[in-house]
Order: structure tokens, then C-alpha cells, then sequence
């Protein structure tokens, strides 16, 4: 009797912590670096992309199980065999855009989680008559207990970080420009629909300082940053690019102080490469009852 009592002693404050604990949601965004199987050389791939190996990738999938996020925004990943190796199927449903290109976005979600895949904001990914294409954004909607939620994940333009979008010098900072157009057309619509909603992703860009990137995208609606006025720490520390941003009703269910970056343990030479030059970026939300 004696051990049974200590046993309900043991069980009862675990008792108390689920319903807590089913009232928040873990978001992550991870940008995983040229994941896919081609072999190197592909005609696909730049000629100085080096594919991952198998242990870098068994490493990954144990970064990814230590994560244990709910729902994670992928970018640069081959389609959905490859980030199964990372995001199991028995834990994880795979959703990704229809790009036709080796670095794709999309979502690994916690699979006891009911949603409703969108249309892929194609918007991002115009490019000019002879440039790449770039990427699209994955568009899904969480069916939750407490309500919807449209979760966008985003893999923007890279080389202009910090540049005046309006310059005419860099061909990047014009590309980013219409991509934020595009972006800003999404949160505006959003709003206007009343939508709880949280995008997330490589944006390629610091947002802090009075940025315009940032400030546009603000004139649409009411937006909250986690990463705001905030270093992240990974691979010797710098300003963030990767960001989670929630706007609508889903501003109040942030919990910035739950921001974290999975750094990883391995810091030797090459291991950045073997790895992703990116580490997972995490938040939580506290779901109303």
C-alpha cells in the first residue's frame, strides 16, 4: 500500500502538467542546407555542394528528435523521401510546395495534427526571363482544439541581408523587394480575414534597426517577431535570418521568452558543411482553452 501511494504520489503532479502542456505548440524553422541524395556532381546541384552522408544525416535526424517541435518549417530540402530521414513518418506528416527545384520549403507536422494543405504562394517565385527560379512558399492550416492556425513557411532571396531594398546596385536586393511585396500582400490578406497566423523561415535578412523590410511588412498588420532585438548563437553568434513571426490573434499566444537555437555539439572543422549552416529555431505558443 505503502508503494502504491507513493506511486500516485509520483503520477499525480505529471496529472496537472498535460492539460498545461496540451495548450502550447512548438514551432520550429530550420533551413537544412542542400539536403538531398543526389550524388555529387549532379546536374542539379552547384558544383560546390557537397551531399550530406549518412551519418550526417542519421545526426540530424537525432538533432531533429531532441527538437521534438510540433510542427517544423523545412527550407532546402529535395523532396519529401529525403526529409523523411530527418522527420520520421510514424511522428511526422511531410508537406511540401510543388517547386521543381533542390531547394524546397515546406513542413514536417506532428502527425496527430489535423491541417489542410493551401495553394503555394507562387507569388515568391517569379523570377525575371533568364534568372533561376526561386522558391515558393508551403501554405497549411493547423486544425487545432483552440481554433485555426495558417502557418507560411518562407525560404527568401539571399544577398541582401541589410541593403536598402530599393537599390538598383544589387540584383538580389530587387528580387527581395517584390518577394516582400508578395509577402506583405499574404499578411495584409490574412488580416483581413481575421486569421490567426504565424510565418517562418529564411528570410535572408536582419530586421532590426528601423529595417524597411521589417517596417512594410508591419503596415500590413500587427506583427510580433520572436527574434527580435535578439543575437543567435549559432556557429559563433550573429544577427538573425531566420525568423518566426505571428500576427492576427496568434501575436498574444507567442511566448518570446521561449525563443531558442539548437546549437550543435560538434564544432570541429568541416562539421558546418557536414551539417547545415543553420540551426533549428524554435518558439512556443500557449493555445487558448
Amino acid at each position: 500500500m505503502r508503494m502504491i501511494a507513493l506511486l500516485l504520489l509520483l503520477i499525480a503532479p505529471l496529472l496537472t502538467v498535460v492539460p498545461a502542456g496540451a495548450a502550447e505548440l512548438k514551432l520550429a524553422t530550420w533551413n537544412l542546407e542542400w539536403l538531398t541524395a543526389r550524388p555529387p556532381g549532379d546536374a542539379a546541384l552547384p558544383r560546390d555542394v557537397r551531399p550530406k552522408g549518412e551519418a550526417d544525416i542519421a545526426l540530424l535526424a537525432r538533432y531533429a528528435t531532441t527538437l521534438a517541435a510540433d510542427v517544423v518549417a523545412m527550407q532546402e530540402v529535395d523532396g519529401p523521401e529525403i526529409a523523411a530521414r530527418i522527420f520520421p513518418p510514424s511522428r511526422y506528416v511531410l508537406h511540401m510546395t510543388r517547386d521543381s527545384v533542390v531547394q524546397r520549403v515546406g513542413f514536417a507536422i506532428r502527425r496527430d495534427i489535423r491541417f489542410a494543405a493551401n495553394e503555394d504562394l507562387t507569388a515568391l517565385d517569379r523570377p525575371a526571363p533568364g534568372q533561376r527560379h526561386l522558391r515558393s512558399g508551403a501554405d497549411v492550416t493547423l486544425d487545432l482544439p483552440s481554433g485555426k492556425l495558417r502557418l507560411l513557411a518562407v525560404h527568401l532571396k539571399s544577398g541582401c541581408r541589410e541593403e536598402k531594398l530599393t537599390s538598383k546596385t544589387r540584383e538580389s536586393c530587387t528580387i527581395l523587394r517584390v518577394q516582400h511585396d508578395a509577402l506583405t500582400d499574404w499578411v495584409a490578406a490574412r488580416r483581413a480575414g481575421g486569421e490567426a497566423f504565424v510565418i517562418l523561415g529564411d528570410f535572408n535578412r536582419w530586421m532590426d534597426n528601423g529595417d524597411a523590410f521589417w517596417a512594410g511588412l508591419v503596415r500590413a498588420a500587427p506583427l510580433a517577431r520572436a527574434t527580435e532585438g535578439t543575437y543567435s548563437p549559432c556557429w559563433g553568434g550573429g544577427g538573425f535570418i531566420d525568423h518566426i513571426i505571428a500576427g492576427g490573434a496568434a501575436r498574444e499566444w507567442m511566448m518570446r521568452d521561449t525563443l531558442k537555437v539548437q546549437v550543435y555539439r560538434e564544432t570541429g572543422e568541416g562539421w558546418k558543411e557536414r551539417l547545415s549552416d543553420h540551426c533549428p529555431v524554435s518558439v512556443r505558443l500557449r493555445l487558448p482553452n
